[in-house]
């Protein structure tokens, strides 16, 4: 009995060093493919380029400031968004899509990675730096209820960007404003009115109406419409469509819903527990999906045919934390496919089509 005591620690010591030498040969390939990928030269055609971006939240510290423990919110993620394009992120909560617009936005400092807008990188950039390119680069809050201050007018809320960034001289800001409000569906006397008046709807025309107020060329739509009753939905769906064509403007949209995102979108990012699974155009992530995840979210997708019936691929379990992911692919632990391999190695990001990238074991034939 002591004898087959001692071998099962030994093959558990065993296992543990494996897994530890597999995880340190990973990291150090991860680590190489990074540093050659940020030796190359910028894409001149994209607008946003994100290479290998990693956002963590220390959790314990020693006395000297050493993280001793941390949550990995965005690991390793990498896309490019050109002017006039629409991405659209998907995942379940938790997953890090919100986290990851607003490290691009530069309101969380990044861990890793690099960000690069109009050619330029901001990943180091400084408050100061990034005020000129704050212009540019906007977000849409999910919540227009708590995102707008309660205490100013309509007017005051899109006139304060206007006038902080010197958009228009000051003797034209009024008119500005009243055309702003035209193009977002907003009526010339709401001017004066205060937040509270407003349904949710209109509170998120003029949360749109602000983003747009210095005249920006990416917009991060954080769930935008998730807190608005579905025929509101559309109708402001179609308004970021209009401004879009208008303004030609770049859209990062992150939200759970697939029936929008499959409308608004003209590529798509699944995002799992912080990491990337799957990237590709509309087309292809909805006609071919190759991640096992992927699948498993478009198989919930409700079909309004009584008829036709749904072939679910059920998920067991919940999603593991953050703080503490599972060893090798992190979707091991609920994936219907997973092999032993799943267990211990991380799959690699590779394209397995042109503009179709994945990470996934099973595609590699193993």
């Amino acid at each position: 009995m002591a004898e087959e005591k001692i071998l099962e620690a030994e093959e558990a010591l065993q296992v543990q060093y494996d897994d530890e030498a597999e995880k340190q040969k990973y990291l150090e390939a991860k680590k190489a493919r990074a540093e050659e990928d940020f030796k190359k030269p910028f894409d001149p055609n994209a607008l946003l380029e994100v290479r290998h971006l990693r956002k963590a939240f220390p959790l314990k510290k020693t006395i000297t400031g050493k993280v001793l423990q941390e949550l990995v919110a965005v690991d390793d993620v990498s896309f490019k968004l050109h002017a006039g394009e629409t991405i659209g992120i998907v995942g379940e909560s938790g997953c890090g899509k919100t986290t990851m617009g607003r490290t691009i936005l530069k309101l969380h400092p990044s861990n890793g990675g690099q960000i690069i807008f109009n050619g330029e990188d901001i990943t180091n950039y400084k408050t100061k730096q990034m005020r000129e390119i704050r212009k540019k680069m906007q977000i849409i809050f999910q919540d227009p209820y708590s995102s707008l201050p309660p205490r100013s007018t309509v007017g005051g809320i899109l006139s304060e960007p206007v006038n902080v960034h010197k958009i228009v001289p000051k003797a034209e800001v009024k008119d500005y404003v009243l055309d702003l409000m035209d193009k977002c569906g907003l009526r010339d006397y709401y001017y004066e009115r205060y937040p509270h008046e407003f349904s949710g709807g209109q509170r998120q025309r003029i949360c749109i109406a602000r983003a747009l107020s210095v005249n920006p060329q990416l917009v991060v739509c954080d769930e935008p419409v998730s807190a608005l009753d579905v025929s509101i939905q559309a109708q402001i769906i179609n308004l970021l469509k209009e401004l879009q064509e208008s303004m030609n403007l770049a859209y990062l949209f992150i939200s759970h819903d697939l029936s929008v995102v499959k409308f608004i979108s003209d590529k798509i990012g699944v995002m799992y527990l912080g990491s990337m699974v799957e990237f590709g155009s509309k087309h292809d992530i909805f006609a071919n999906p190759l991640h096992p995840y992927t699948k498993a979210l478009f198989s919930a997708i409700p079909n309004p045919n009584p008829d036709i019936k749904m072939n679910r691929i059920p998920l067991t379990g919940d999603i593991p934390s953050p703080a503490n992911p599972p060893k090798g692919c992190r979707f091991h632990t609920r994936c219907p496919y997973a092999k032993e391999i799943c267990k211990h190695i991380t799959p690699e990001y590779k394209e397995y089509e042109p503009g179709h990238f994945a990470a996934c074991h099973l595609l590699e034939g193993n």
